[in-house]
């Protein structure tokens, strides 16, 4: 990789509301949750929404909406909890995550462990509004919120595991709704696995110096300069895997309009990755806020 100059790609703006707005003993437990940086919110939600509208057929109820959009921000919340807490000793030595709580001292172990008790124990409450059946696919997920932060110490495919925790909503929507999980559901679902794989690897290059130094594993590692042809790779399976699964689940051909939107943005986002770049890299990152838009208004679409 050749040299560049670039910004500070700390993901922790120094100065910003949280700084400025909350009260100094709430600041570090905002940040652990990640309430500063919604963008893992906004990549969980959208899908989740997607997936309601595609089990509903419709523009799905409001409390339905209310609790699977408090469910996602409680989980996401929860499971960076979780990363930070396992990655301690190593976010200190990484650019981009030297300013989270943990690793900068700002708060210590024992506090952190509590808050993410609090989290889990406010997820749980949401089970109580949810039918058997959810509630059992809801448990079977908290494996892979677990397992996922070790990941990067004996695999390459830590983000292929994250992809399966962080859009495991699509799942519990449609048992939710329907009672079932059907083969098109399952297909949107690997879809958004392997769309993760794809933008968390444009992520993991942000990362890819010192997580070497570290000796952590990633698919940014395991793809080196190939990247751009890999994430491409699975790009064109999200999509296969989104178009099949949403004509399973019976949505219109307004839907494959959708889907074609899709397709240029991502098409956009390779034309435009820079493996060598982090700071564009980082930006793409951000970029699929949009692609998940696109996948739930594409679902809105096809259910006419």
């Amino acid at each position: 990789m050749h040299t560049f100059s670039r910004s500070d790609l700390s993901d922790i703006k120094l100065g910003d509301w949280v700084d400025r707005h909350l009260p100094t003993a709430w600041r570090s437990y905002a940040r652990l949750a990640r309430l500063d940086r919604p963008v893992g919110t906004w990549l969980t939600l959208f899908p989740c929404w997607a997936a309601l509208i595609q089990a509903s057929h419709a523009f799905p109820d409001l409390p339905h909406l209310l609790l699977f959009s408090l469910g996602a921000l409680l989980m996401r919340s929860a499971g960076s909890t979780v990363n930070d807490i396992a990655d301690r000793k190593f976010d200190g030595h990484v650019e981009r995550t030297r300013f989270r709580p943990l690793a900068s001292g700002q708060i210590g172990l024992p506090q952190a462990i509590s808050f993410l008790v609090t989290e889990l124990a406010l997820a749980a409450s949401l089970l109580f509004f949810l039918t058997p059946f959810t509630r059992l696919v809801a448990i079977c997920v908290l494996p892979l919120v677990f397992i996922y932060p070790l990941c990067k110490r004996f695999t390459h495919w830590p983000q292929a595991v994250l992809g399966a925790a962080f859009n495991w909503g699509m799942l519990m929507a449609w048992s939710e709704i329907t009672g079932d999980i059907p083969t098109g559901a399952l297909l949107m679902w690997l879809g958004a696995i392997t769309w993760q794989i794809g933008y968390d690897t444009v992520y993991a290059y942000v990362d890819v110096r010192d997580d070497t130094r570290l000796g952590l594993k990633s698919t940014a590692i395991l793809f080196g300069k190939r990247g751009k042809t890999y994430i491409g790779l699975f790009y064109a399976l999200t999509l296969a895997a989104w178009s099949v699964g949403g004509w399973l689940v019976g949505m219109s051909p307004a839907y494959g309009i959708g889907m074609l939107v899709i397709a240029a943005h991502l098409g956009w986002q390779i034309w435009r990755l820079d493996i060598a770049r982090p700071e564009i890299n980082y930006r793409l990152f951000l970029a699929n806020i949009l692609t998940s838009v696109f996948l739930a208004a594409s679902a809105f679409v096809g259910t006419f």
